[in-house]
């Protein structure tokens, strides 16, 4: 899918802006020309020049590029059901995460998305269990990121 340029100018001018309007807030420290909001700040407003760039070419173009070109993959149904998988995971991981802990839930959305793709099944739940107890010790012991246990809540390692 190509869009056209002004539509991710104006998603960034939209960005810089409400990331301008947050850091507005943030407290200033005594005595120092600069606080927390300055880098931010800085980004901000170079995402909103971008932004603006973006959509002046984007407006140019706008006669011989339509706003919105779909790609080959939509035509698709594996690829949009592969698409549908991945959207519904990050609802399921919203929903339940909390519930089932991140182990469990991470490990039954990998092995998901990776179905999908036609791994095979055997290959897609390795992979998948590997992969989840990598991430969660490197979050949960190394950067000791507070990862929801769920039901396993009396299995501590």
């Amino acid at each position: 899918m190509k869009l056209n340029d002004a539509v991710f100018g104006l998603l960034l001018v939209i960005l810089g802006g409400a990331v301008i309007a947050a850091v507005q807030g943030y407290p200033k420290i005594p005595g120092q020309p600069v606080g927390p909001a300055l880098f931010p700040g800085l980004i901000a407003a170079g995402l909103c020049v971008a932004g603006v760039l973006l959509i002046a070419k984007g407006l140019r173009e706008r006669a011989t590029q339509p706003w919105l070109v779909w790609d080959d993959w939509v035509r698709s149904r594996r690829h949009v059901a592969a698409l549908g998988v991945l959207l519904a995971s990050i609802v399921f991981y919203i929903v339940v995460a909390e519930k089932l802990g991140f182990l469990i839930t991470a490990t039954l959305i990998l092995v998901a998305n990776f179905l999908v793709l036609r791994v095979r099944p055997v290959m897609a739940v390795t992979v998948a269990v590997i992969a989840v107890l990598l991430v969660h010790f490197a979050f949960y012991k190394l950067l000791r990121v507070p990862l929801p246990w769920g039901i396993l809540q009396g299995v501590a390692w």
